[in-house]
């Protein structure tokens, strides 16, 4: 046996355990190589050849079922079983007679999961707002090509698209679909490959078509103007940003809110849901509203049931007597599935490679495919007119002398050496020469003959019209154009979900809800806080600290007050007086870091009440810097608990003081015991919370800032001696009458 070569690194090593005795060779493979042969085309495959969308709009799967319903004849015919639909399919698409199925039931009319279905259906497909109702086998329903399908193989025979082969190479399928619209943004599509996503929220079509004969005419066309938001077929109503969707519009990512519509019956005190948000189903929403009763969070609700029938969804909620139904309903906005979200992520194979696009894009890639469709139909016609163009002229020598044509035939002997004697005696081509050949001996006549050639004028101006339509990139356009205006008007239907622009003011009404009345807060030094009522502190003795902990804070506030905790990692925390328990004097606390869910090992270095975000914030570095940031660089619309970079990480930070006021008096205690006084009024404020800020304290080397307080905090009597008329300045030092009891320290 030769001997074995040295494993390489990181090499796999393939042995049979149950072979005693004999010497058995070590196949090796590193496991790169192994993902890169074996991992990574199967990976490619389903990315190109399954989950993501083509410019077309169509999976590979949706594409080979509806070619085969079209090649069936199923666009004009009558419906036929979906059984005998999945096994034509199979010889497009050989993954199974229930992966077709299912394909089908998600194009179909009765399952209301497109806006424009492309397979009218007869039977039960199941709904797509509900997770439970299953669709009826394949052998019990029936289907056909919607007639909006005409606008999706429209000139397919025309040389359009091009074809290529099955998956065994006995057929011909279309590549893609010549769809006349942008069929893309109008079908939702959602497909999961490996390692990418793609989720295709549906748009209203008469609106697409506006905004692609928009962006045709004018590049540079405002897409909101035309295209204002997605457009889903379960309807809801959008919680309409404009900036928010602009950005979708732009990138071909991000998010939006969808809500349910209700209406309130006053007879019978009860709710009825009527539209749900696209993304989820009947069944989760009363989930969750049956987890919220039983947990006590809801107790406005007598009882809900599904009420949905032939003529449409509707969930009903009858209510308790002097339940405020709009109140309820935002409650159950923020609580279930009745409000979601939809995240979009525009990836599409362009050229059979995947990209994320913002609907101007798309629409600028549709109109360069579709102008290619257009050009080759175009000229496919030319090719014909000029092969029928071409047969006419040989017709038309043929007038000059018809008996001399019949005499060539009759007086010729074999049949083969029709054509060739035809050639010669009339110098035409074999073509030509064929055609004249076949012609019937009842339409061998003068006036059968004259009417034939003079279609020749008309053929060549149509030639040249067709000439000059391939050489114009403008006319190309209008044709493009007016196919859109035509599916427009044909096919295009209002808007089922409705936009609603003062979203922001029913979610105020949140706030409401919170119970408000006067707390005091403390925090010490290990991060421990404890909020009180005014009666409980009252009745309280000493607070209570951890061994070696102290206060670091006080702070007199209510319970709907808005916090931020500011940490050691460049952190901060926002979170609201109402998420702590009202406690007492004798506990510990809450522990912040834990409470907040905090990373390991980071701490709390200030907490800071923002209040309405009108003022600003002081923030006092070890430096000798001081930075002035408006607070409302902390106010977030979305309920954002952690921001990063929440101040400048060039010192540690020493002291966070709101500025409410410009006549605020701050004092800064240094190493080397001296005090300083400035206003907040002496610095300006600075928009990026990272901002290092300005020079406060005067540089000396050793120098550093010990801690800072308002003036009216700290136990000094004699302010005039160390305030400060200028910065950065050096400070005065610090007496024995301004020290108080207690020396300053870097306490809030």
């Amino acid at each position: 046996m030769p001997r074995k070569k040295a494993p390489k690194e990181g090499a796999k090593h393939a042995v049979n355990p149950h072979v005693e005795g004999l010497h058995a060779e070590v196949l090796e493979q590193p496991i790169c190589d192994t993902l890169e042969l074996n991992y990574m085309p199967y990976a490619m495959s389903v990315i190109v050849s399954r989950a993501i969308p083509e410019i077309d709009g169509f999976k590979p799967s949706h594409r080979k079922l509806l070619y085969t319903m079209y090649k069936m004849g199923l666009l004009n015919g009558a419906r036929t079983k979906s059984a005998n639909i999945v096994g034509q399919t199979m010889r497009l698409n050989p993954h199974g007679d229930a992966a077709i199925y299912e394909t089908m039931v998600r194009l179909a009319r009765g399952y209301e999961a497109l806006l424009h279905p492309f397979v009218d259906s007869k039977g039960n497909f199941g709904k797509v707002y509900s997770r439970d109702m299953a669709y009826a086998a394949s052998r019990y329903t029936e289907a056909k090509l919607d007639p909006i399908c005409q606008e999706l193989f429209r000139d397919i025979d025309a040389d359009t698209v091009d074809f290529v082969d099955n998956y065994d190479n006995t057929m011909k399928e279309p590549g893609l679909l010549p769809t006349t619209f942008p069929n893309v943004l109008v079908s939702a599509n959602m497909g999961i490959a490996v390692g990418m996503a793609s989720n295709i929220c549906g748009f209203n079509l008469r609106e697409v078509c506006k905004t692609a004969v928009a962006r045709i005419r004018d590049p540079q066309a405002n897409l909101l103007a035309t295209l204002p938001a997605p457009d889903f077929p379960t309807g809801g109503e959008i919680l309409y940003d404009r900036e928010e969707m602009a950005e979708i519009y732009r990138t071909g990512r991000g998010s939006f809110r969808i809500r349910a519509k209700w209406r309130y019956i006053k007879e019978g005190n009860l709710i009825e849901i009527y539209e749900i948000p696209y993304t989820t189903a009947t069944e989760p929403i009363i989930d969750k509203v049956s987890e919220l009763i039983k947990a006590g969070k809801i107790r406005e609700i007598a009882d809900m049931r599904d009420e949905t029938d032939l003529n449409g969804l509707k969930l009903t909620i009858d209510l308790k007597r002097g339940v405020d139904p709009d109140k309820l309903m935002l409650k159950l906005f923020r609580a279930t599935p009745l409000q979601d979200s939809f995240s979009c992520n525009f990836n599409i194979l362009i050229a059979g490679m995947p990209r994320v696009m913002g609907v101007g894009e798309i629409l600028e890639e549709w109109t360069a495919w579709r102008s290619q469709c257009v050009r080759r139909r175009v000229y496919f016609r030319l090719g014909k007119q000029r092969e029928k163009l071409h047969l006419l002229r040989g017709l038309g020598k043929i007038l000059l002398d018809i008996d001399k044509a019949i005499a060539i035939i009759r007086e010729t002997e074999s049949d083969q050496e029709v054509v060739p004697n035809l050639m010669i005696g009339f110098g035409i081509d074999q073509v030509q020469a064929e055609y004249v050949a076949e012609i019937r001996l009842r339409n061998i006549n003068k006036e059968y003959i004259l009417r034939r050639t003079e279609e020749t004028a008309a053929l060549e101006a149509e030639i040249a019209d067709l000439e000059a339509t391939l050489n114009s990139e403008a006319r190309i356009r209008d044709i493009i154009v007016s196919e859109l205006e035509q599916v427009a008007d044909r096919y295009g239907a209002d808007r089922r979900t409705t936009l609603l622009f003062d979203a922001g003011a029913d979610e105020a009404e949140e706030e409401d809800e919170t119970p408000d009345y006067p707390v005091h807060l403390f925090l010490s030094r290990e991060g421990y806080f404890k909020k009180i009522t005014p009666q409980s502190l009252r009745m309280s003795g000493e607070q209570k600290y951890k061994e070696g902990d102290g206060p670091a804070g006080t702070w007199e506030t209510t319970n709907r007050a808005e916090l931020l905790v500011f940490t050691d990692r460049c952190q901060v925390y926002k979170v609201r007086c109402a998420e702590f328990e009202d406690t007492k004097a004798s506990v510990l606390g809450d522990y912040l870091p834990g409470k907040l869910s905090m990373d390991e090992g980071e701490s709390v270095v200030a907490l800071c009440l923002p209040g309405d975000y009108k003022g600003s914030i002081l923030f006092v570095f070890e430096n000798g810097k001081v930075a002035r940031i408006a607070a409302a660089a902390y106010d977030t619309k979305t309920n954002r608990r952690r921001l990063t970079g929440a101040y400048s990480d060039k010192s540690p930070l020493k002291a966070v003081i709101p500025v409410e006021r410009e006549d605020l008096q701050v004092v800064l205690s240094t190493s080397d015991g001296r005090a300083l006084i400035f206003s907040a009024s002496q610095l300006a404020d600075k928009t990026t919370r990272t901002s290092q800020g300005v020079a406060v304290l005067a540089a000396k080397k050793g120098r550093t800032v010990a801690g800072a307080a308002v003036l009216e905090d700290s136990a000094i009597q004699n302010p005039a001696r160390y305030r400060a008329r200028t910065l950065p300045a050096a400070g005065a030092l610090l007496r024995e009458e301004d020290t108080g009891e207690t020396q300053m320290t870097l306490d809030l």
